[in-house]
């Protein structure tokens, strides 16, 4: 018996069946834009095949130059550009699985002054204002997809994805925000979303009927001007009839101002969508969004709430993710947590996208996981994201490792992550890392703290030191008054904040704190509906792009916060491209008042005595939390070394500037793959 009956089931499309369900989801890499990079992304794409994804799909690859995202970014527009395209093609179909490639046209939100669109109408999030194209302009942009589409037949493609969700070109016509046009492609419902038809029509006369299009549909706009359902459905119907195979499910604008696809938004929070599209077509529609496990993904498909589930980001943190749920073996697989930080925010910042997890993903042929020529034996202290993950890989890689740690159980600053309201699924992280510890024979002393005398008559080559870090203690007087209370005692529940609290210091770990106390419990991330009232999604959509004339029920903070930094800057400026806007919305919304540019002159039975902007003021606040940085551990480093040991420092003990379990993470994985 299959463990997973319905995710693991074949898919007949009629000319072709698909082994599951399971969608491996379009995502930029970085790996696309340069033909050097090709051999790195077959590898990447063919690693997955192997471990029997069903369907996948690569990052976006413009029909033409007025497409690009950026300047020289992925294009396919010409036969010069087949040959690369069919040694990945040939090369994942050798591996046993199936690949689409994405047409993405950028529309208004490529990164260059080319830009075109229905209107001339400039993104938000965007410099560049697009020139409204002619009715002959709109023509060569269909004919442009079209070629595009038959040169991907050409490399071998299995078929294409037609991007008309998220906000690019497509969409750009299909909704009243950005289409204020008066002629035949704009207006109606009919004119807005002649364009994608035509596309899907004209590929199909041209790549003929054994060929996959699948085409992803704006299913939820989550901006004013977007579509109502009963317009969904006309599109989802017309595209159909132009001959589209599956109809895959699309969530929210990238100028959207409600989160989607962060660690917060809910399991599967957006599914209700494709559940009500699937009733209404005949074709095969795809679930997406924040399904990140296969019991999410098996409930879904068992409702019936959708024929197929999209899986990126899943399948950039586990390449083995379809093969380990088909084994039985679950508990393995490396979850994606939706931090963004190695994907996404990579992506915006036009660098490679790798996973925070899981450093191999887009690197396969340059962290090439082998045996060691001559297994060694490692000490490692600390028992934090760098140490479990040197623990796991060395340990895989055939290495002898005994791990240690002071505290009763294994995570570090993770077990102080999970606690914060919307990141519950750091506890994923620690359940992949307990269980490769033990699948692995890593010997794991915790609640010891060694010496460098105890390590040293052991018999280990080598110790790595990833002690991680000690919070800074600022120079304010009045620092040791009762009434001060350090993040790791506050959020682990050591101690309790009052109803009133100052937080001192705005990077990442105090907008966490700042988060902790004014979210109620539990956090609306564990309970999709709540997290839809509050974000204001209607549920009918009945409401143009799900969210306009929408009140949302934002409930009320559960202590009075105030979030202070010493720099006169906006707070939040540096958290991640992709996350920080929703922590500053969060913060907004639950009334915590931000301030920069704060002198810090006492700390009192009153409460937090600040200057701001050269005026005194006075924070009568009961508790004063302290967020104000980190400082290595790493006292045991020159005992170790005298002793004869060689230490490697790794994480929060060799660079504490900001806690960045990306940079431990990946600094941690190369040194297992040195040694």
């Amino acid at each position: 018996m299959s463990p997973y009956p319905h995710l693991l089931a074949p898919l007949d499309l009629g000319f072709t069946t698909l082994k599951n369900r399971v969608l491996m989801g379009s995502m930029h890499t970085g790996l696309e834009d340069k033909a050097k990079d090709f051999p790195k992304l077959t590898a990447y794409f063919v690693e997955r095949a192997k471990a029997g994804v069903g369907l996948m799909v690569t990052g976006g690859f413009s029909p033409n130059i007025e497409g690009w995202l950026y300047p020289f970014s992925s294009k396919l527009s010409s036969r010069f550009e087949v040959g690369r395209h069919q040694k990945l093609t040939t090369a994942v179909h050798d591996a046993g699985g199936k690949i689409c490639l994405q047409l993405l046209h950028a529309g208004r939100y490529s990164y260059h002054p080319l830009s075109v669109s229905a209107s001339r109408l400039k993104a938000p999030i965007n410099p560049f204002t697009p020139r409204a194209l002619s009715g002959f302009g709109i023509r060569r942009q269909i004919r442009a997809f079209v070629r595009a589409a038959s040169l991907a037949q050409r490399a071998g493609y299995d078929g294409v994805e037609v991007m008309g969700s998220e906000g690019y070109f497509l969409n750009q016509f299909t909704c009243r925000r950005t289409n204020r046009r008066t002629d035949e492609w704009g207006g109606s419902i009919e004119n807005r979303c002649r364009l994608p038809v035509e596309v899907v029509r004209q590929i199909r006369a041209e790549v003929g009927e054994r060929f996959i299009i699948i085409y992803r549909l704006s299913l939820l706009d989550l901006v004013d001007g977007g579509n109502t359902w009963d317009e969904v459905l006309y599109q989802a119907k017309a595209i159909e009839a132009a001959g589209a195979t599956i109809l895959n499910g699309g969530i929210g604008w990238h100028e959207a101002r409600v989160p989607t696809i962060v660690t917060s938004v809910p399991r599967a929070a957006f599914a209700f969508a494709a559940a009500k599209l699937k009733r209404e077509v005949r074709i095969p529609v795809v679930a997406t969004n924040r399904i990140n496990r296969p019991e999410v993904a098996e409930s879904l498909l068992a409702r019936g709430d959708c024929d197929l589930v999209s899986l990126a980001r899943p399948l950039l943190a586990d390449a083995q993710f379809v093969q380990k749920a088909q084994e039985g073996r679950a508990d393995e697989i490396i979850t994606c947590i939706a931090c963004n930080q190695a994907c996404l925010d990579h992506t915006f910042s036009l660098k490679r996208a790798t996973c925070l997890l899981n450093p191999r993903s887009g690197y396969e042929t340059e962290l090439v996981s082998s045996p060691a020529p001559k297994p060694k034996a490692f000490a490692v202290v600390g028992a934090g994201p760098a140490g479990l993950a040197f623990s796991v890989e060395a340990a895989r890689r055939g290495h002898r490792v005994t791990l240690f740690d002071q505290a009763a159980e294994v995570g570090g600053q993770f077990n102080l992550a999970k606690r914060i309201p919307g990141k519950e699924e750091f506890d994923e992280a620690l359940r992949y890392y307990a269980r490769q510890l033990e699948l692995l024979g890593v010997t794991t002393r915790l609640s010891t703290r060694v010496s460098a005398q105890t390590l040293a008559g052991q018999g280990f080559d080598a110790v790595v030191l990833a002690t991680g870090v000690t919070p800074r203690t600022p120079a304010i007087e009045g620092i040791t008054h009762p009434k001060v209370l350090g993040y790791a005692d506050v959020v682990s529940g050591r101690k309790a904040a009052g109803q009133r609290v100052a937080v001192i210091g705005a990077g990442g770990i105090g907008f966490d704190v700042a988060e902790f106390l004014v979210q109620p419990s539990p956090s609306p991330a564990l309970d999709p509906a709540r997290w839809r009232r509050e974000w204001g999604v209607d549920e009918t959509v009945r409401s143009p792009g799900g969210v306009e004339g929408v009140q949302r029920a934002v409930e009320p903070p559960a202590r009075q916060v105030v979030l202070l930094q010493r720099k006169a800057e906006p707070l939040g400026k540096r958290l991640g491209k992709t996350t920080g806007w929703v922590h500053r919305a969060t913060l907004k919304d639950k009334g915590v008042e931000l301030l920069s540019g704060v002198e810090y002159r006492r700390i009192d039975d009153q409460g937090l005595h600040v200057t701001v902007n050269g005026a005194d003021r006075l924070l009568e606040v009961d508790t004063v939390v302290v967020c104000a940085g980190q400082e290595p551990l790493r006292e045991l480093a020159p005992a170790l070394t005298a002793q004869g040991l060689s230490v490697h420092l790794v994480g929060g003990a060799d660079v504490a500037a900001e806690l960045d379990a990306k940079r431990a993470i990946r600094q941690a994985t190369e040194l297992a793959f040195r040694l």
